[in-house]
């Protein structure tokens, strides 16, 4: 028999997230919801489907949930795990607890500790058994979700938990139910890095290290493997555990030149959001330089102190208003001011557009040997702001290491003179040589793949 369940993905790539829709043509559940609850009203609504129950896996360490509130505007039961002790009103989940979302659709829970103590997980089964199950951090594409964001005191507890609970997934379901994680797609709650945009339990039997590895081996791995995680995510779950406030994305005040200015001399965070490209071309001085086109709001969210005042600078009032919906995702609720168009446009004076200089490893290579490129200050400082596994994995010789979240706290211990800046594409070193050149440093971005510098002629470290 055909199945007559489907199920939607609604995506955050920002955050590496997702949350799925599941329905039979007249009645939805939603799992693990964003806070900009308006992209799943609105795919409800455009596919005729009524919204009756909305679950958690957990409570998340990575964004605010917009769970509480879509059961309030839906009227939706919403279920969360009976053993998290929330204030607000929800229907208590434990394992083996079913809710019956239709005749012909239903949700089983089942426990599965390890990204947190309480997790959940729920098989989807149809009128024909188990389609697949939502995993939220436990077992994710080739990995599971990290056991450290409780502490590190609780992070070898719940890697045990964890191996326990995918193998627990996988006696339980056959090897062709579909697995849909929320994180691993670029979350950092994933432990590692996750492959692939699909996968069943069979799959993950195959190549999923909590299902090949043995308790102990996978514990070491795991652990040994984890990085650090963005700073917001110490608001994220008191947050969600209190109830979320609805969501306010109505427009922020308009910065005109001078108001700009102003922000800009006092050294408040004036964030551009359009691409690197554009920005090294002219940007207003003092500006960070924040793309829209990666991860903005994971990378605002881990280096601004929390609460501070916060503008957004962007080429269109669209560009303003996603950027906007990024960030109340991560509980960035206010933003003090916007300002849409050219860097010329917003300008109160000519003197404020300033451009970048660039270089690629080629010439960084070439500058290290004594041939400096032309109009390019020597390289007194090769500054590398990748995280630690990634500087632990591969780096340049001589080269001084400080991660894109902390260059702002630690820019006295960088050396005198010009510092040129990489990182593992361009992304992160762009925001880092923003944050250097409106500390008045002489700074050359490298624009420029990581994994393409020992190949252009760039001296690699020898590593241990």
């Amino acid at each position: 028999m055909t199945s007559q369940i489907d199920v939607h993905v609604i995506e955050t790539s920002s955050l590496g997230d997702r949350s799925y829709l599941a329905t039979d043509g007249g009645v939805a559940v939603v799992v693990d919801p964003q806070r900009d609850v308006d992209r799943i009203i609105g795919l409800a609504g455009r596919m005729g489907v009524r919204i009756t129950h909305v679950v958690e896996t957990h409570i998340h360490n990575d964004y605010v949930s917009g769970g509480l509130e879509l059961s309030r505007l839906t009227g939706a039961a919403y279920g969360v795990a009976a053993d998290d002790d929330v204030p607000f009103e929800r229907v208590p989940l434990a394992d083996g607890d079913v809710v019956d979302a239709s005749p012909r659709m239903r949700l089983r829970a089942i426990a599965t500790p390890g990204h947190t103590f309480h997790h959940l997980s729920y098989i989807l089964e149809g009128a024909d058994g188990p389609e697949g199950v939502f995993t939220g951090g436990s077992l994710l594409y080739g990995t599971t979700g990290r056991p450290d964001l409780l502490g590190g005191e609780h992070a070898e507890t719940l890697a045990r938990h964890q191996h326990a609970s995918a193998r627990r997934l996988a006696d339980v379901l056959p090897d062709g139910a579909r697995v849909w994680p929320t994180h691993g797609f670029g979350s950092f709650c994933s432990a590692a890095q996750t492959d692939g945009d699909s996968s069943t339990v069979g799959q993950e039997k195959a190549i999923n290290p909590a299902l090949r590895l043995a308790e102990d081996e996978f514990v070491t791995e795991t652990l040994s493997d984890l990085d650090a995680y963005p700073a917001y995510y110490a608001h994220m779950g008191v947050t969600n555990f209190a109830g979320p406030q609805p969501v306010d994305l109505r427009a922020p005040a308009t910065a005109d030149p001078q108001h700009l200015r102003r922000r800009l001399t006092e050294g408040e965070w004036v964030v551009d959001l359009r691409t690197r490209k554009a920005y090294v071309e002219a940007h207003l001085a003092g500006t960070i330089s924040l793309g829209l086109d990666g991860p903005m709001s994971s990378w605002l969210g881990w280096m601004i102190d929390w609460g501070a005042p916060l503008t957004l600078v962007g080429e269109t009032r669209e560009q303003v208003a996603e950027a906007q919906r990024e960030l109340v995702r991560i509980g960035i609720d206010r933003v003090d001011a916007a300002a849409a168009g050219a860097p010329e446009q917003l300008a109160a004076s000519p003197d404020q557009v300033r451009t970048m200089a660039t270089a690629d490893f080629a010439d960084l290579a070439a500058a290290l040997a004594g041939d400096v490129p032309g109009g390019l200050p020597a390289p007194d400082v090769v500054l590398d702001v990748r995280l630690n596994n990634e500087w632990d994995a591969s780096h340049i010789e001589g080269a001084v290491h400080i991660p894109l979240p902390e260059v702002a706290g630690r820019l006295s211990e960088l050396p005198p003179g010009a510092v040129w800046v990489h990182c593992g594409s361009g992304y992160r070193a762009t925001a880092a040589a923003s944050l250097l050149a409106r500390a008045g440093r002489n700074v050359v971005l490298l624009d420029d793949a990581f994994d393409t510098a020992a190949g252009k002629g760039v001296v690699m470290a020898a590593l241990a």
